[in-house]
């Protein structure tokens, strides 16, 4: 198996996702040898439906769920975050990580520390969909948190609902 990742700060801009997705399995699809199933590693991704129609296009599945939230913690289990806090945003690892490149930076609130309020007005809490959690990454979800002026909930979730969407994906 291979995997061809593209630019994560796409979820910034989830209109460009699938003419990116189109254009990687179009390359893809020129390659020898010829890969024998192509699948595509997204939930919807705030795409609304139009990853699904590149899918039905070329005849291609992807990963279940709106977002990568439904993948890690399965979609009722998000839907119930949501019901008891709609005001939640949700943090995965990799949005912890990189917390200051895709929010901060990429928001303007290195520049512009007067928009968190304009930007996160609505929200009441940070959810933590904590897929390997450890000491550093904590600490960096707390720091992310307190930048947007939240409290954290975390929530250890593993790699398990990532692996079964996989696996289904790709048997």
């Amino acid at each position: 198996m291979d995997v061809h990742p593209l630019p994560p700060l796409l979820h910034n801009q989830p209109q460009l996702i699938a003419d990116e997705v189109r254009r990687l399995v179009a390359e893809l699809g020129g390659r020898e040898p010829a890969y024998d199933k192509i699948a595509i590693g997204y939930a919807d991704c705030g795409t609304y439906g139009a990853l699904d129609a590149v899918c039905a296009e070329l005849g291609l599945e992807r990963l279940p769920g709106l977002h990568c939230y439904d993948v890690f913690a399965g979609p009722d289990r998000l839907a119930r975050f949501f019901e008891d806090q709609p005001g939640t945003y949700v943090f995965t690892d990799f949005l912890v990580r990189s917390f200051h490149r895709t929010v901060v930076r990429e928001l303007g609130l290195d520049r512009w520390p007067e928009l968190r309020e304009d930007y996160f007005k609505s929200y009441t809490r940070v959810v933590w969909l904590a897929q390997e959690p450890d000491d550093e990454l904590h600490a960096l979800a707390e720091r992310a948190a307190e930048i947007l002026g939240l409290p954290l909930t975390v929530v250890d979730t593993g790699h398990a609902g990532l692996e079964r969407a996989l696996a289904d994906l790709v048997s």
